[in-house]
């Protein structure tokens, strides 16, 4: 199983959220010395948030663009604000590698298929949960949208990944919510974890369930015993 460090972004930092809120931050540091501090663990991708982006609805590239310089050859996954396939594509020319789409895959019933068409595998798509419910727009909205008809919801578009957040364990460093993923893996579709994984043990217990991946924050760093602080 891949284990895939993160990045969050808000404005020029790095930044680490408790829980998605955006008054609750962790720590700040600029993005390009903290993107060469992960770059030198040799990750076999970054995942990139920019929280902004999500936030304010749109994509942007110089930022996608300035991380991709200092990543090297390390592929990036990017999300936030890339709300439409043209969006997606710069977001891929400005460097990134796949892109995670959230808020825009659940506008209506067409929309999954159509990023399904224009992006294929290059496209990962955002099941973000808070209370067995979809949140989207940096997570400040409900969808409406419960886990069991997003699942159908991809299965029918045909989409091959998926990046499954359980909100309430983001940034916590309280676990991951392996039920929710024992749950989405039985879908068939590959999944990401993302949300409190801690160390080893956490890893070992999302592979059990079938993940392809997990996201780590600030338990990455734990692990390899980097200090935010430094």
């Amino acid at each position: 199983m891949q284990i895939i460090p993160a990045l969050d972004l808000l404005g020029d930092d790095a930044v680490r959220l408790e829980q998605g809120d955006f008054d609750r931050v962790l720590f700040r540091q600029p993005i390009e010395s903290f993107m060469q501090r992960i770059v030198a663990t040799e990750p076999p991708l970054i995942h990139i948030v920019d929280l902004q982006g999500a936030r304010d609805g749109a994509i942007r590239s110089d930022v996608i663009a300035r991380c991709a310089r200092v990543a090297g050859s390390i592929p990036l996954q990017v999300s936030g604000g890339i709300r439409s396939t043209e969006a997606a594509h710069q977001a891929l020319t400005a460097g990134a590698a796949r892109v995670i789409i959230g808020t825009a895959a659940w506008a209506d019933e067409s929309s999954l298929r159509e990023f399904v068409v224009s992006l294929g595998e290059q496209l990962v798509v955002a099941i973000d949960v808070r209370n067995g419910k979809l949140e989207v727009r940096g997570w400040t909205e409900s969808s409406g949208l419960d886990v069991d008809s997003a699942l159908n919801r991809c299965a029918d578009a045909g989409v091959t990944r998926l990046h499954v957040t359980a909100i309430d364990r983001d940034g916590t460093m309280r676990g991951p919510d392996v039920g929710l993923y024992e749950h989405v893996c039985q879908s068939g579709i590959k999944v990401i974890a993302a949300g409190g994984v801690r160390d080893g043990r956490d890893l070992d217990a999302l592979s059990s369930t079938g993940c392809e991946a997990a996201v780590m924050g600030v338990g990455y760093l734990a692990r390899l015993g980097i200090s935010l602080d430094s």
